[in-house]
């Protein structure tokens, strides 16, 4: 029985076309292209740092980050704010809640994430970045925190994310509910992968609760 539900953050509850539409103007490539090749990096099983040195040869992202904060410090420029929360988010936690399982929200995500999350008052009982513990997906560490953050053994928590990589295939290798969200790059090509058959998929955050409560 799953008692706990725990979601990664970006395209799981964060649309991230407005950041990578961001990057797309901040290097000077037309929006289509630069998330064509994010695209192109999801199907090929590319790091995501391959679409900006695609797009611009040479590029110290890291350089280029803190640039821009001091161009537009007031600005989001690679964040997101409640702008950027895909529709089903809020209803569907907060309907997982109200059948009494926990509700947490853990992903791969740099120190202002937890912050930005937080200001959206969401229907959540924890949020943690894998910054705050050091360690990332998809790490075995990184999922056994997960289970100390939910209070639950990782046989009663279901790990929501969009990758099979990064996200449901080590949230299962760790003993968990694995559960794809089809949506976001990696999440339409990886649905379609072999490997799928060994999750659950669905197309909508609505969907989770009937899934896990059946």
């Amino acid at each position: 029985m799953v008692r706990a539900v725990v979601f990664d953050v970006g395209e799981t509850l964060i649309d991230e076309t407005r950041i990578f539409s961001r990057w797309a103007d901040r290097l000077d490539v037309p929006r289509g292209t630069f998330l064509g090749l994010v695209g192109a990096c999801a199907a090929t099983d590319r790091p995501l740092a391959d679409a900006f040195s695609l797009a611009r040869p040479g590029l110290d992202l890291h350089a280029e980050m803190a640039r821009w904060a001091l161009e537009d410090p007031e600005g989001l420029r690679e964040n997101f704010d409640a702008d950027d929360l895909y529709a089903d988010v809020r209803p569907a936690l907060a309907a997982l809640r109200e059948a009494g399982l926990a509700v947490v929200v853990a992903g791969n995500q740099p120190p202002q994430a937890r912050a930005a999350l937080e200001a959206m008052d969401l229907p959540v009982d924890s949020i943690r970045t894998s910054d705050e513990w050091g360690v990332e997906k998809p790490a075995p560490e990184f999922f056994a925190r997960v289970a100390d953050l939910a209070g639950h053994p990782a046989s009663q928590i279901a790990y929501v994310g969009d990758r099979l990589d990064n996200d449901v295939l080590p949230a299962a290798d760790a003993g968990m509910r694995p559960v794809l969200i089809r949506r976001g790059p990696w999440g339409y090509w990886h649905a379609t992968r072999p490997e799928a058959a060994r999750v659950d998929v669905v197309d909508s955050l609505h969907e989770l609760l009937a899934l896990l409560t059946r």
